[in-house]
Order: C-alpha cells, then structure tokens, then sequence
C-alpha cells in the first residue's frame, strides 16, 4: 500500500478542519478546544495539536491529511506534523484585515518544508470579500520567487478542496494523470 501525507496550514478560522471533513472518505479526528483567546473573535472552538483525515485513492493508495493549529503559539506541532509530508496547502482567509501578512507569514514558517516539496493555495471566502484578487496574489507570489497552483476556494465544498489536492499533486509529478 502507498501512502502520502499533506498538511493543511493557514490563520485561525480560515477552514483547515472544514476542508479536510469536506474530502476525508474517513471520519475525521480533531483537537479543538474552547477558544480562551483572542480566537474567540472567530469561532468558539480551535484546533489545538491537528485534524486528521484520510483521502483514499485506490485499492492501494491513501493521501494522510493534517490540519495544523493557527495559533502561532501551536508553531512546535507545524514541525512534527510536515515531518514525512509531500506538500502543503496554505488557506487564506480573504476577510482577514492583511490576507498578504498571513500569506508571507506561512510562506516564512514553511519555507523549509517547501523548498523541499511543493505548496498549493486556496483563498477562502472571497464570496465575503472578493478583494485582494487572484491576481494581486499571484504578485505577490512572484516576489516570494514560486509560483504555486492558486484558487479561490469553498471549504466546505469537496469538489473545491479536491481540485486543491490534485493540483498540488500533478506540481509534485505531472506525470501522474497518465
């Protein structure tokens, strides 16, 4: 059997558990507790270790799913849980006062992790805020040197999340749909 692990990483409240419930064919394991902090602004609860889920691919293949806490002060998790990954997933929350802060952000804390794999982007709730663009990211992602499959994404929608995966997979080997 093979398998892969990719985490899903991004700011408090931008949709990391929702999207992994939303494409794990596996009920998914979760470590939210009551927010105590500022957090609370957001949502009542937060993940505080990880999400898991599981994507099956195949008789023989499974994609492992990680969500990492968005509290920075959860930063110690980030590490254990990319060790063995193939790729990263960045949501965006586009609502968020300075969605490029949270971008550079993630992109500095994962730099590592990225160089040596592959990261796809989903900005979340431009339904909300359609502002900053698709094209203001891409931008942005020119001066960080990458430029990495981008899409406005739904959370909540598996089809959304999915298309995110395999993107992020066919950056890993373009081989892969033949």
């Amino acid at each position: 059997m093979s398998n892969h692990k990719i985490i899903f990483t991004g700011p408090v409240g931008v949709g990391k558990t929702t999207a992994i419930s939303s494409i794990s064919d596996s009920a998914v394991v979760k470590t939210d507790e009551h927010a105590s902090d500022m957090t609370q602004d957001h949502k009542q609860e937060t993940t505080v270790a990880m999400d898991y889920g599981v994507m099956v691919l195949g008789d023989n293949e499974r994609i492992h799913l990680y969500g990492t806490p968005g509290q920075e002060r959860f930063n110690f998790m980030w590490d254990i849980l990319t060790q063995g990954g193939i790729g990263l997933v960045l949501l965006l929350d586009n609502t968020r006062a300075d969605p490029f802060k949270d971008m550079d952000f993630f992109l500095d804390a994962f730099k590592i992790f990225i160089a040596k794999n592959k990261v796809a982007i989903g900005i979340t709730k431009t339904d909300l805020s359609p502002y900053p663009t698709l094209e203001k990211y891409h931008e942005k992602m020119k001066a960080h040197g990458i430029n990495p499959p981008l899409f406005e994404v739904d959370a909540r929608e598996k089809e959304d999340i999915s298309k995110l995966v395999e993107a992020l997979l066919f950056s890993l080997d373009p081989w892969l749909g033949e």
